[in-house]
């Protein structure tokens, strides 16, 4: 399992994503950013950061 904090990007926000894989994670990532912070799209640099931020759970 795999995890990314999103307090890794925006400072302040306790959101947790988990997924088996990066790209489970990182789809995890996609749906909290449009529900909590009302991203309809993730840019390419968020993306990058996300994935330096996914850690083992």
């Amino acid at each position: 399992m795999k995890q990314f904090a999103c307090s890794n990007v925006v400072p302040g926000c306790d959101g947790v994503v988990t997924g088996q894989t990066d790209d489970e994670v990182l789809d995890a990532a996609a749906r909290h950013a449009a529900d909590a912070h009302g991203m309809t799209e993730v840019p390419d640099e968020v993306v990058t950061q996300i994935r330096a931020g996914i850690t083992d759970a």
